[in-house]
């Protein structure tokens, strides 16, 4: 979704741009473009590992520390992170969530069960707990409620009970798992609904693990003094509670006069890009405006 938020962000030449999540880098180099000259962007992503070598393609295409500034850390604490760069606002924020191509396709990383792997679905791999320690460390009803509140899986109770049964260690071990005791448990369930659940199973604890939505609601509460008067933001979001959250904080934040706009329905892919990429398929695009002194807010 390049061009689409090139078009909600409008980076123009000599702004501070500010990617929350630099990932492999797509959206930064399309920014970038844009800010030259004298802009300059400011790239966050809490996985060490896939940003070394992102930076690593910038350094090498040409794109010098004056351009482009990369640094690891987590979105949740982005004042923090801009204060150290000597940033007081940024003209324009984009944050796109979820998880890159490059971590999915590391079977290392555990995200995905297309490869076997660990069981660790951690964003930054240097710290924190894995997926297999989670489930080991919560009981059942704890493990349930994740599954609920992360992912909506009908059959939270159930996974639940056969994950403190069984603890799998492996990405093959979690998807086998689920898929055949679902299968047998309830032998009405057909292959897709039982693949969905598995998916579902696999985000829930993901989310869990790296406290997506708890960072999420901590940069949508620190936007708006990250945000110069006019400034712009974009959050990509690829899961409705992520987008419910979004949603909510501009509206409340256009309420309070924070905002002087803001996306009331959400920016979708273009057809092309729907039809061959399945990500931006369930992709969904949120943009806002920070109001200045002048501005004037309309009743909603």
């Amino acid at each position: 979704m390049a061009a689409e938020v090139l078009r909600c962000l409008r980076p123009a030449p000599g702004e501070t741009a500010v990617d929350c999540t630099l990932g492999g880098g797509g959206h930064a180099r399309a920014i970038l473009e844009r800010l030259q000259p004298g802009g300059r962007l400011i790239g966050f992503d809490v996985d060490a590992v896939e940003l070394s070598r992102t930076v690593a393609a910038f350094r090498a295409a040409g794109v010098g520390p004056d351009a482009l500034v990369a640094r690891h850390g987590s979105f949740a604490d982005l004042p923090n992170l801009l204060h150290a760069e000597g940033v007081s606002a940024a003209d324009v924020i984009l944050v796109d969530l979820g998880v890159s191509a490059m971590q999915v396709e590391n079977p290392a990383r555990g995200f995905s069960y297309k490869e076997p792997g660990p069981l660790d679905m951690r964003l930054d791999p240097t710290e924190g707990e894995t997926a297999a320690a989670l489930i080991a460390r919560l009981d059942e009803a704890a493990l349930a409620a994740v599954l609920t509140a992360n992912a909506d899986e009908p059959h939270a109770g159930l996974i639940a009970h056969l994950l403190k049964q069984h603890t799998p260690a492996t990405t093959h071990a979690l998807e086998r798992l689920v898929r055949m005791e679902l299968h047998r448990a309830v032998p009405t369930l057909s292959k897709p609904a039982v693949k969905m659940s598995v998916r579902r199973v696999f985000q829930a604890l993901r989310i869990a693990v790296n406290r997506e939505f708890e960072a999420l609601d901590a940069l949508l509460g620190a936007l708006p003094v990250c945000l110069a008067p006019g400034g712009r933001v974009a959050v990509l979001t690829f899961h409705s509670g992520e987008d419910r959250r979004v949603k909510k904080a501009f509206q409340a934040g256009a309420r309070q006069g924070v905002y002087a706009d803001y996306a009331r329905n959400v920016v979708r892919s273009g057809k092309d890009e729907t039809f061959t990429d399945r990500r931006a398929a369930a992709a969904k695009l949120r943009w806002a405006v920070r109001a200045r002194p002048s501005d004037k807010m309309e009743p909603l």
